[in-house]
């Protein structure tokens, strides 16, 4: 037992050595609305990354656009189907916990829940890659909350993030 252990942790050691990791700032939540959305990608592979995105909203929620979300917390999984160029095309498969305030009209007054929910969603994009390290990449995309009835049915993925791989 303990032989299995020790040769699952070293491979589990190496993958993570061997590969590249990226970090990168969505610009258009910046420039556009008071909003931060950070990611954080490792890739496995040259085809296969995971990674981890965090929005937080600073918008008033009297502005006349914003996100419902005040934070999102995305999990995804990427999957990039070719290699030979600096554009690449990928796929997304995405969970997101996201919480925020929700309005809605009880008895003919205006009331704003709070919620918590779950999304499952996909999103499809191009990356790309400069051979010093530096990241673009335009990608869209909707999930579905799935288990609160005071949430939004549909969260967005989209924007224009800027980064750069290690």
């Amino acid at each position: 037992m303990m032989k299995k252990t020790i040769l699952l942790f070293a491979l589990l050691a190496t993958s993570f050595l061997s590969a590249q990791d990226e970090v990168k700032l969505n610009i258009t939540d910046a420039l556009a609305l008071k909003t931060v959305t950070a990611s954080y990608e490792h890739y496995f592979d040259q085809q296969t990354s995971l990674g981890v995105s965090g929005l937080f909203n600073f918008e008033n929620e009297s502005s006349d656009f914003r996100y419902n979300e005040n934070v999102v917390i995305t999990p995804f999984v990427r999957h990039y189907f070719s290699t030979e160029s600096l554009w690449n095309f990928f796929g997304e498969l995405f969970l997101a916990y996201n919480t925020g305030d929700q309005d809605s009209v009880v008895n003919g007054f205006p009331v704003s829940d709070n919620y918590s929910d779950g999304a499952l969603g996909l999103a499809v994009g191009y990356k790309y890659t400069s051979p010093g390290g530096f990241t673009v990449d335009i990608h869209g995309g909707a999930g579905r909350n799935l288990f609160s009835k005071e949430s939004p049915r549909v969260v967005p993925r989209i924007g224009v993030n800027i980064g750069y791989q290690f």
